[in-house]
């Protein structure tokens, strides 16, 4: 990772770091749901460290709902691409394996208290 705010998701936190498409997969095809924090450029982009502020709160406030990883950054072009996310940073959620949703950007306490529970209400089809 190239940023304390987003080293510290998984040295403080534990969230596993994503570093190949067997990553991606193994991690969001078991059972539950799986946040994927696409973070982007921290240098560039500003709301990629405020996002990694708020996740581990979004995670508290949503009681174990779903899990987190991040995404290494030499993976983060083909993890946007697998998610069909064109903006970072960004929550991507999963199911089975399937993405359920996305958020991206940084967004205020609101949205976010708004847009998860539609995304956990979501199941693949089949499911």
């Amino acid at each position: 990772m190239t940023h304390p705010l987003i080293d510290r998701l998984s040295s403080e936190f534990g969230y596993p770091i994503l570093n190949s498409t067997h990553d991606l997969t193994e991690y969001t095809r078991g059972e539950g749901v799986h946040c994927v924090f696409i973070t982007g450029d921290p240098v560039r982009n500003l709301e990629t460290t405020d996002v990694a502020v708020v996740l581990p709160e979004l995670k508290m406030t949503f009681q174990g709902a779903f899990d987190c990883a991040v995404v290494a950054t030499e993976f983060e072009d083909a993890a946007k691409e697998a998610a069909g996310v064109f903006k970072t940073p960004a929550l991507v959620f999963y199911r089975e394996g399937v993405v359920l949703g996305s958020i991206p950007k940084v967004r205020d306490w609101d949205d976010y208290m708004s847009r998860i529970p539609q995304i956990l209400a979501l199941h693949p089809e089949g499911a």
